[in-house]
């Protein structure tokens, strides 16, 4: 009896703890389902204030037409989001009479890249294409500038007696440098009236001429017959028909201008090199942000009527990252990260399409899914409350991730894979579309989209190594335009590679020519 007592006691013991554990899992399986209904829930709202409609495609595209022509008209009543100038008015290259070696050299924060290259006009690709990266020594980086010259033209020699031109290539005349001043993005390099800025050198302001001088000295002192030209400007400055690179927009004296000649319009004179109706040129690289130059004429710029030459073509700098407008679908993320930005209120445009910002976005839904839903646990990865730790090539990586269980992103479950892979779509294809618009309304700007073939070429990571970026772009752009008129604009990776703009610009004839 005693026995049979026990017996019912353990059997009755043990249902309770079935009992029990199974409400604990029941219990938890409701909570489970309540955060990841949660998550969803967050990501559902992300995905609508996302969207981007060929509707409101059309909306941006057409405001951003209307800050483009207010920024360069007469009217001082005109308001712009965009600060566009006129940033190159010698001629572009033809892509036929181009020929022979050309050399370029891009100063950056502590380094001189060396470009070389052999054109064979008839728009023939580059040949004998080399590059060379040597660092600046701090001896060098604590000296004066005319030290820094010396160095760069001393390398210089070294650089051309190992990629010399050939004997039919050699003119009695000194040829044009392609020489460029990159800034990183710490902002390493600025420009102040007519003063450039080297913050990693002892020697760190220099007069734009007191450059051209000083480089034009040490290159004939090295016996090279290189030369960095400067021209009288019709802005009542200086232009030069090198290359001066700044990645940043910066401000000029109103009395003191110089033409400022970005990374893009060397991209853009070796799109027209290579095609006649390449009429734009935009950079959308994975760490750094976004710009684009088009080709117009001068009538199209009225506020330099004054100072431009009565016909021609010009190149314009949009600095379209500085875009803005009530049309683009700018959601509490954005507006948080603008906030906790360095520069708070502008470049927005910038901050919901480039490389330099995707990777933050996808990282502040994801805190929020994991700090509300407990997304990735009841604890927050450390890591993911580390702002911009989580980089465009991260994101690019575990969304271009085809394996079937997306091995890229560990430790997590199927399903939070697969939720972390569609944050990164919404933020990628929002970016890439708006990118599309900003396209389509140069080429609206130019008057081309119905009646004329336009090349807008692309350069940086996000565009060549983001698959899907490149794609969503495309689609973009066709579903603006339909099939009639899609066909009409060719947006293609840039030709040469990455650096080459130098050559380019270098090549080109000058205006006297």
């Amino acid at each position: 009896m005693k026995q049979q007592v026990a017996l019912a006691a353990v059997t009755t013991t043990a249902a309770t703890v079935m009992a029990v554990v199974a409400l604990v899992r029941q219990y938890w399986k409701a909570k489970q389902d309540r955060q990841w209904g949660k998550c969803q829930r967050i990501l559902r709202k992300f995905a609508r204030d996302c969207s981007t409609p060929v509707p409101k495609l059309w909306q941006v595209a057409n405001a951003m037409v209307s800050d483009m022509e207010a920024s360069l008209s007469l009217s001082d009543e005109a308001t712009s989001s965009l600060n566009m100038f006129v940033s190159y008015v010698s001629p572009l290259p033809t892509g036929i009479n181009e020929k022979g070696m050309f050399y370029g050299v891009n100063l950056r924060q502590t380094k001189i890249v060396m470009v070389c290259g052999r054109l064979q006009g008839k728009n023939q690709p580059i040949s004998d294409l080399y590059v060379d990266e040597v660092p600046i020594p701090s001896s060098v980086m604590i000296g004066t500038s005319q030290e820094l010259y010396d160095y760069i033209a001393a390398e210089l020699v070294k650089f051309v007696s190992a990629h010399p031109e050939k004997d039919d290539e050699a003119s009695a005349n000194d040829k044009k440098l392609g020489f460029t001043v990159s800034s990183g993005d710490d902002q390493s390099t600025a420009i102040s009236g007519s003063n450039i800025k080297l913050k990693n050198f002892a020697a760190d302001t220099t007069g734009v001429k007191d450059l051209i001088t000083g480089m034009n000295r040490a290159l004939e002192k090295h016996g090279l017959k290189l030369r960095v030209h400067a021209l009288v400007s019709i802005f009542t400055c200086l232009y030069y028909s090198i290359n001066i690179v700044y990645k940043r927009h910066f401000r000029v004296d109103s009395d003191s201008r110089i033409e400022q000649v970005d990374d893009i319009i060397g991209n853009l004179a070796g799109g027209r090199y290579y095609d006649k109706d390449c009429v734009a040129a935009i950079t959308l690289g994975m760490g750094m942000g976004t710009n684009a130059a088009y080709v117009d004429t001068t009538q199209s710029a009225p506020r330099w009527h004054d100072s431009l030459p009565k016909k021609g073509e010009i190149v314009v700098c949009m600095e379209w990252g500085n875009f803005n407008t009530c049309h683009l679908p700018i959601t509490q993320y954005d507006t948080s990260l603008d906030a906790a930005s360095s520069n708070p209120g502008h470049r927005i445009f910038e901050k919901m399409i480039s490389g330099m910002y995707l990777g933050e976005i996808v990282r502040r839904v994801l805190v929020r899914m994991a700090q509300e839903a407990a997304l990735f646990g009841q604890n927050v990865p450390p890591k993911l409350l580390i702002p911009y730790l989580l980089r465009s090539p991260d994101m690019a990586a575990m969304h271009q991730d085809t394996s079937e269980d997306r091995e890229v992103i560990t430790n997590l479950t199927t399903m939070t894979r697969e939720l972390v892979a569609e944050v990164c779509d919404i933020v990628t294809e929002r970016g890439a579309r708006l990118a599309g618009a900003g396209t389509v309304a140069i080429v609206k700007k130019l008057g081309r989209i119905a009646n004329r073939r336009s090349v807008i070429i692309m350069e940086g990571g996000l565009y060549e190594h983001y698959r899907i970026f490149r794609n969503y772009i495309h689609s973009g752009v066709w579903e603006m335009l339909g099939n009639e008129l899609s066909d009409n604009i060719v947006v293609e990776h840039s030709h040469g590679g990455a650096g080459t703009g130098p050559l380019f610009l270098a090549a080109s004839p000058t205006p006297d020519s």
